[in-house]
């Protein structure tokens, strides 16, 4: 991914969606209207990794963003070519 924009956008909206999840009783409420309450007993299985795995996403987006702000490229064509130069 050329512009770590995107990943970290991604990232902060997986992180604060799996975080919802895990800490409001929203997906057993969803569960148990749609019928499938039996399968509560297994989010603690599916939801803590996933907020693991997003939130050490995150950290890696930061760190990309960082490093391409760092290195100056955060220039757009745009800026290259204008005629106000």
């Amino acid at each position: 991914m050329k512009n770590p924009k995107t990943l970290l956008r991604a990232s902060v909206i997986g992180t604060v969606l799996v975080a919802l999840c895990c800490f409001t009783p929203i997906l057993v409420i969803l569960l148990g209207t749609v019928g499938l309450a039996a399968l509560t007993g297994y989010l603690d299985v599916v939801l803590l990794p996933a907020l693991a795995f997003f939130i050490g996403l995150t950290l890696y987006a930061l760190w990309r963003k960082k490093q391409y702000d760092a290195c100056g490229d955060n220039t757009s064509k745009d800026s290259r070519n204008s005629p106000h130069e």
